[in-house]
Parts: C-alpha cells; structure tokens; sequence
C-alpha cells in the first residue's frame, strides 16, 4: 500500500467528516474535498426540514471525541446539544457539522469547493491505470480530477471513500426511471421544483394559490404535502393533488403510526391520513408521467391518457448515485438498487425498512478495487432505507482495517429504532409493484432478527427516506 498519500474522503456532509474524525483518531493522514462552499453544502438545501431522529442518532462517536476535546486555538470547546432534541437540517449544520469542520485538527484538511469529476489510478512513475490494466494495480495510487474555481486539479490518494451522498443526482418524474417527455425544459423554467421546496417560508408566495402535484410516496413527499396542507389553511385556493404510480394502500401509506420507535416519523404520516381525509389533498393514482407540456399551466400526461393541468409539479421522487464518476474503478455493484453488490440485499427496500438493515462495515462494502469505498447515502444507491447512524458505523470499520486494525473493522453493531411497517417503498422512484405483482427477484430473504415482521414481503406504498443528501436522515413534518 502507499502510504506516501492521504487518504481522500469525497463529501463534507456527516457521514465524509465522521470519516475523517475516525482516520484521524487512528493517527492517518486524511484530506476531505468538499464541492460546496462549506460544510454540510447539500443539507443547506433542504435546512426547513425538521429530521426524524433526535441528536443522540445524529452525530458520531469519534466527530464527538474530537469536539469534545478542545485545543489551545479552540479552548471555547463545543456546547452539545440536548441529545432527546430534533434537529432541522439547518441546526445540524450550525451547531454541529461547521463545528467539527472548524477543529484545528480538521480544518486544514478541508478542501471547499473542488468538485470530483473522475477516479482512476496512477503509477509511482505517473504512467496512467486505466480500468483494463491489472499488474501493480493495488499498489498504484489514485488519482482524483477536480474541478475547481482555478480550473482542474488532480489529486493523489492512497485510499479513498466517497461520501459524496446523491442530493445532485434525483430521480425523474418520467416512468420507468427516465426523464418524461418535456421534463428538462420544465425544470429549467420552475415548472418542476426543487425536491423538497420550503412552501412554508422562503417559497410561500409562489406557491400559494396554486395548483401543485406532488409525485411520490415517501417521506419526502409527506414532508411537502403536510407543508402544503397547512399553507392550504391560509391560503384555501391553493389546490393539492398527490400522485401515486400505483394505488393507494392506506395499511402502508401512512407509515407505522405509534408503532414506530422514532415518534416524529410515525406522527408525520397520522398528520397526512388527517389532511387527505379532510379533502386538502387529493390522491391521482396510477400517475405514471409520460410528457410534461409548457403552456400556461404545466400538462402533465399519464400513462393512461388522463391529463392534469398544475401550476407546478414538486418531484419528490428519490435520488439514484452519480457513478460517472467511477467508470475508471472496478466496482462491484448490486444491479437492481446500485449498492455494493453485498450490501444490495440487505437494504433492497422491497424487503426492509429504515429500522431492519443489518450492521455492515468494511467487508460488505469493499469492491474489487482496492482502498476505495461507497459510503453514506450514496452506498445505499437506489435504496432509500437509509439512516446516519448506519454512514457513521460504516466509516468507524472502514477507518479501522485502513489503519490496520481488521479486529475492529469485522465488528460491527448498529441499534436502530423499527419503523412499526415490515417495508418502505422505492421510496423516491415511487416505481412500485401493482398490486399482486412479485417483487424483483434476488430470493425471498431470511426473517431479520428483531424485525418488526416475520419474513419480509414485498411492498406495496409506503414511507421512504428522505434521502437528503448528500447524507441523510429520515425526514419530520416542521
């Protein structure tokens, strides 16, 4: 291995700088590139967002250790805050993650605003390795191309761990899993909104008043729907239409309600029953977008010939991982949710929830390349069964077995809170399986131990991550 270069953690966000806070516990030297322009970038995006889970889940062990243990230059230390409190995204970034950034003994290592455009390897001798060339490929160096303010810039590593999450890459509205006809064009003019708009605050004007579909089943969607339902209360000529691919089962459409260990998840989807019941929001179902249409109104085809006219369409379909990037590495994938091929049946949300996923570390999540690993939300590819205190044990084990310690690195223990459902849905892609309609084949999983459920079944409508974010974190009404 060489050990000449740092090892190079791609993100920022929670789950890249718990990263570099366990690497640099075990005495590595690290360096993190951050695309954005500071700490935490993606999450500012969805900040309004109050998360499910309390502080206790939310920041690592070792990102703790550090912060706690102030330096000369930081003798101020760091005030906690109350672990039983629900953080918004904009709280987990203030009062945690530009903190942590800000340690001396991190701060330094921080590289802003260099976006990774491609990996590949590199020789001692700066002769190239591409994908095809296997001799001396495990003790080649990487090589990462960034792009930044000052133009590209290539960057050794002898190890690297992406946290990039997927915030930059969602999902399309078209079916299917691509983009529908005319989808570009509607979002390049505000006709197709962020994923999750602050309709409530800062957007509260512009979406009044209107007519708004939101496409999804997941948390994201619930998120933006209670939003929209209250906004509604105020402003009652705005119109609120949710759209389903397939039909609505309200078993699964609601989440697990008390059942669920995590309180603000299982309130979020009572408060939604409570607005679809009154008749402030309305269900399309079987709305699978086929061709978006500019006009006075945005038309919104479906598969089935009906049409809705809205003022905007809000996509809280999910996110899928850039693996563009990669194309140089040898991965090992999972073809159906685009995890690390082990990892993919453990979190396939057709077979697990948030509260099901088995502990994994850095056995589970190494590819056939050498040092490099997917991490956070990204790992978790199509899946949106994702939870930050999953990121954080991934990258306790990965930091473990690349400082040498493989004892440490084969033990993993992860205690996450059930989410009172045996499922989620596709969660983002809202792509689900009609009613009666066998789920993806992969085998029929053993009964998880501790489940809320005997043995899984595939779904049919239910909560998904909020998938945010880069790295994130189920997702609470405000």
């Amino acid at each position: 291995m060489n050990h000449r270069h740092p090892i190079v953690v791609i993100g920022a966000g929670p789950i890249g700088l718990a990263a570099a806070a366990h690497l640099l516990e075990r005495g590595q030297d690290v360096r993190v590139l951050e695309s954005g322009s500071g700490a935490g970038a993606a999450i500012r995006n969805w900040g309004h967002i109050r998360l499910f889970s309390t502080w206790q889940y939310n920041i690592d062990a070792a990102a703790r250790r550090l912060l706690e243990t102030p330096t000369e230059a930081y003798a101020g230390g760091w005030e906690p805050p109350r672990d039983t409190r629900l953080p918004t995204g904009s709280e987990l970034v203030t009062q945690y993650l530009e903190p942590l950034a800000a340690h001396p003994a991190l701060a330094s290592r921080i590289s802003y605003g260099h976006r990774v455009t491609a990996i590949t390897r590199i020789q001692p001798n700066g002769n190239g390795v591409d994908k095809t060339r296997s001799q001396d490929r495990a003790e080649s160096a990487f090589l990462l191309r960034t792009a930044t303010a000052r133009g590209l810039v290539d960057i050794q590593a002898r190890a690297v761990i992406d946290a990039s999450g997927t915030w930059g890459t969602p999902n399309p509205v078209g079916r299917s899993g691509i983009e529908a006809i005319g989808e570009a064009d509607a979002r390049a003019i505000g006709m197709v909104t962020s994923p999750l708009p602050d309709s409530l605050g800062a957007g509260r004007e512009h979406f009044a008043g209107k007519t708004i579909l939101v496409l999804g089943a997941g948390h994201s969607a619930a998120n933006t729907l209670i939003s929209l339902g209250r906004l509604r209360q105020h402003h009652p000529d705005t119109r609120i239409l949710w759209g389903l691919r397939g039909a609505a089962n309200p078993i699964r459409l609601y989440g697990g309600g008390p059942a669920d260990q995590l309180p603000a998840r299982g309130q979020l989807g009572t408060s939604l029953r409570r607005f679809v019941e009154n008749g402030d929001i309305s269900i399309v179902e079987n709305a699978s977008v086929t061709t978006l249409e500019r006009g006075e109104k945005l038309g919104v085809l479906l598969a089935d010939g009906r049409r809705l006219d809205v003022d905007l369409l809000v996509p809280a379909t999910g996110f899928r991982p850039d693996l563009g990037m990669l194309s140089e590495l040898r991965l090992d994938m999972d073809q159906i949710v685009e995890a690390p091929r082990e990892l993919g049946p453990l979190i396939d949300p057709q077979f697990h929830s948030c509260g099901t996923v088995s502990a994994h570390g850095e056995r589970v999540l190494s590819h056939p390349e050498t040092d490099f690993y997917i991490v956070g939300m990204k790992s978790y590819g199509r899946a949106p069964t994702f939870l930050m205190a999953t990121g954080y044990e991934q990258v306790r084990s990965i930091a473990a077995f690349l400082a040498g310690d493989r004892a440490a690195a084969e033990t993993v223990e992860l205690d996450l809170p059930e989410t009172g459902v045996c499922s989620t849905d596709l969660g983002g892609s809202c792509d689900l399986p009609a009613a009666g309609e066998p789920a993806a084949s992969r085998g029929t999983p053993e009964p998880l131990a501790g489940s809320c459920c005997g043995t899984p079944e595939p779904v049919d409508i239910g909560f998904a991550s909020g998938t945010l974010h880069g790295h994130t974190e189920l997702l609470a009404e405000r």
